[in-house]
C-alpha cells in the first residue's frame, strides 16, 4: 500500500509482523517434533487407503490405531506403509485391508532401511501429488475459460444435512449471483476424530464433510458454473479433529477455500492446542499447494468478546495467521484473514468504528482476498432492520475492498436460510457494490479524525499485545485468555492422546514436496 488513508504509521506494522513471526516461529519449533493421529490418517489417504471396514471404521484410522496400538507410531505411516510394500508387493489399500483383517501385523514385518523405504514410496507420493497439482490446473483452466465473478466474492451457506438437497440450494444460490458456496458441517464433527465415509443426508444444522459429498458438490458446482459463465468456489471445513485429513480430501476432489484455523478449534470447539497446531500445519501445506483459499475464524472472537474493546486481538490474530500461514507455504493470495461487522448497532458512530477497522485490515493486508463477516451478535429477529445491518456492512465491504463477502440473512437468530432469504440477501448486495463500485477510491478521511484515530489505536494496541505475546509465547497467551476472553488449558481440551513425538525412522515426504511447488 504506497500510501495510508488511515495514516497509519507502517513501521509499527512491519514491528508487529516482526513479533508474530516470532511467535509464529516458536510455534512451529514445537510442531517440526511431533505428530498427531490425523496426520498419519492424512498421509493414509494421500497414499490411496479409504474406504471402511464392516463396521464402518475408516481403514486410515484401522492403520494408525494398529500403530498406536503397537506403541510404534512415532515412527510413521509412511515408514511402515512402504515397508510392508517392500515385503509384500501389495499397494497401500491391500496392506490395508489385510491389516484390518488381521492377516497383517506392520510390527511383525521383517525391516528395510529408510533409504530404501523412502525410495519404494516416493512414487506413490509423486502420484499423490500430481493429481493435487493437476486440479488446482483445472481449477485455473476454468477461471481462464468462463471467469469469475468481481470481488467481494458474494459468499452463502448452505446447511440443509442431506447431501441432495444442499446441491439444490447451491445451485440456485448460484444461479442468483453467488461466487461461493459454503456446506455447512453438521453439528459436532470438528469433535469427531474420524471423517464419515460417503454420501450422507441426516445431518443437524450442516451436512457431513465427506470425499464424496466433496465430489457430489464439486460436480454440480461445475455444471452450474458452465450454465451461468463463471466459475462457482466450493467451500468447506478443515477444522477440528480431522483438519488435515479433510484439507487432503478437499484437495483431491478441488474444493477451492477452507476455513483453516487452529486458534478457531482451540478457542470454540475446545480441542488442544498442541495436537490442532500440529494438525493445522499439515493441513495448510496440502491448502497452499492446492490453490485452495484459507478462511481464519477472528470474527468469532467478537462473539464472545466485545468489538470495541478488542478489535486489536483481531488484528493481532490475523498477523499470528499470516506467520503461521507463510510458514506452511500459503501465499498472502490464499490468506483469507477473519474480521467481522460485529460493534453493537446502538452504539453512537459505530459504522465508522467498523469503518476504520475493515479500512486497516485491508491497508496492512493488501494481498489477502480477507474474509469479512456479517453482524450476527446483534441481530434480534427484526427482519427489517437486520436487513439493514447486512446493507451497511456490504457498503463498508466494496468501500474497503473486501474479498470474500460472507453474506448476512436478514433471518439470521431465527433460522437456517431459505432460498428466498438467500436471494434477497444476494440482491442487497448486488445492489449496493454496483452503485457503490468506486466509491472507495473517491473518499479520503479526515486527518486526525476519528476514523484515522480509532485505526491507530487499534495498531497501536494490537503491537501492545505481540509484544507481550511474543515474550509468553502463544501457548501460554492462549492459557491466559489473551483471544475471545476464552482461557484454554495446554494439556486439556479435546486430541492430547493423538500426539506423538516423530522417532529416529519418521518421514513426510508431502510436506517437501508440496512446500517446494506452486509457490
Amino acid at each position: 500500500m504506497s500510501r495510508s488513508k488511515l495514516g497509519l504509521d507502517f513501521n509499527k506494522v512491519d514491528m508487529a509482523r516482526g513479533l508474530a513471526k516470532n511467535i509464529a516461529e516458536d510455534v512451529q519449533g514445537f510442531v517440526d517434533s511431533y505428530t498427531t493421529v490425523a496426520v498419519e490418517r492424512t498421509i493414509c489417504r494421500l497414499l490411496g487407503i479409504d474406504g471402511v471396514d464392516a463396521d464402518e471404521v475408516p481403514l486410515p484410522n484401522i492403520i494408525v490405531d494398529h500403530l498406536k496400538d503397537k506403541g510404534i507410531l512415532n515412527e510413521g505411516v509412511m515408514y511402515f506403509i512402504g515397508n510392508a510394500i517392500l515385503e509384500t508387493n501389495l499397494s497401500p489399500q491391500q496392506i490395508a485391508e489385510k491389516v484390518s483383517s488381521g492377516e497383517i501385523d506392520l510390527s511383525k514385518l521383517p525391516t528395510h532401511s529408510k533409504e530404501d523405504v523412502k525410495a519404494t514410496i516416493e512414487p506413490i507420493v509423486n502420484e499423490s501429488v500430481e493429481r493435487i497439482r493437476k486440479n488446482r490446473e483445472v481449477r485455473e483452466n476454468y477461471i481462464e475459460k468462463i471467469g469469475e465473478g468481481d470481488k467481494p466474492y458474494l459468499y452463502v451457506i448452505v446447511a440443509t444435512g442431506n447431501i441432495y438437497e444442499d446441491v439444490i440450494q447451491a445451485q440456485a444460490a448460484a444461479r442468483q449471483g453467488a461466487d461461493v458456496i459454503a456446506v455447512i458441517r453438521t453439528t459436532g464433527q470438528s469433535l469427531l476424530d474420524y471423517v464419515p465415509y460417503g454420501a450422507t443426508t441426516e445431518g443437524f444444522g450442516g451436512t457431513f464433510a465427506t470425499q464424496e459429498n466433496f465430489r457430489i458438490m464439486r460436480k454440480a458446482l461445475d455444471e452450474v458454473g458452465e450454465e451461468v459463465g463463471k466459475y462457482i468456489r466450493l467451500c468447506n471445513y478443515c477444522s477440528g479433529l480431522c483438519m488435515p485429513e479433510i484439507a487432503a480430501m478437499g484437495a483431491l476432489e478441488r474444493l477451492d477455500v477452507m476455513l483453516n484455523d487452529a486458534l478457531y478449534g482451540i478457542l470454540f470447539r475446545d480441542i488442544n492446542m498442541q495436537r490442532t497446531l500440529v494438525d493445522q500445519f499439515f493441513s495448510r501445506v496440502i491448502n497452499g499447494f492446492a490453490g485452495v483459499i484459507i478462511n481464519t475464524g477472528e470474527d468469532n472472537y467478537l462473539t464472545t468478546a466485545d468489538a470495541v474493546e478488542n478489535a486489536h486481538t483481531v488484528l493481532a490474530s490475523d498477523l499470528i495467521n499470516e506467520q503461521l500461514a507463510y510458514i506452511a507455504g500459503i501465499p498472502a493470495g490464499q490468506m483469507g484473514l477473519g474480521h467481522a461487522f460485529e460493534i453493537d448497532p446502538e452504539l453512537k458512530n459505530g459504522f465508522l468504528l467498523e469503518l476504520a477497522q475493515a479500512q486497516m485490515t485491508r491497508e496492512i493486508f493488501p494481498d489477502a482476498p480477507l474474509k469479512y463477516m456479517p453482524p450476527t451478535k446483534f441481530m434480534t429477529g427484526n427482519i427489517f432492520k437486520g436487513h439493514i445491518q447486512d446493507a451497511l456492512f456490504n457498503q463498508i465491504a466494496i468501500m474497503t475492498g473486501q474479498g470474500l463477502q460472507l453474506l448476512g440473512m436478514m433471518t439470521e437468530a431465527i433460522h437456517t436460510p431459505f432460498m428466498s432469504d438467500r436471494y434477497l440477501s444476494i440482491e442487497n448486495a448486488r445492489y449496493i457494490f454496483n452503485n457503490m463500485k468506486d466509491l472507495g477510491s473517491e473518499i479520503e478521511f479526515k486527518q486526525d479524525g476519528m476514523i484515522q484515530k480509532r485505526a491507530q489505536e487499534v495498531l497501536n494496541n494490537s503491537y501492545e499485545l505481540l509484544n507481550k505475546m511474543s515474550s509468553d509465547g502463544l501457548f501460554n497467551s492462549l492459557e491466559k485468555g489473551t483471544f475471545a476472553d476464552i482461557k484454554r488449558s495446554r494439556t486439556g481440551g479435546k486430541g492430547l492422546a493423538g500426539v506423538v513425538e516423530k522417532g529416529s525412522n519418521y518421514m513426510n515426504l508431502f510436506i517437501p514436496k508440496m512446500l517446494g511447488g506452486n509457490q
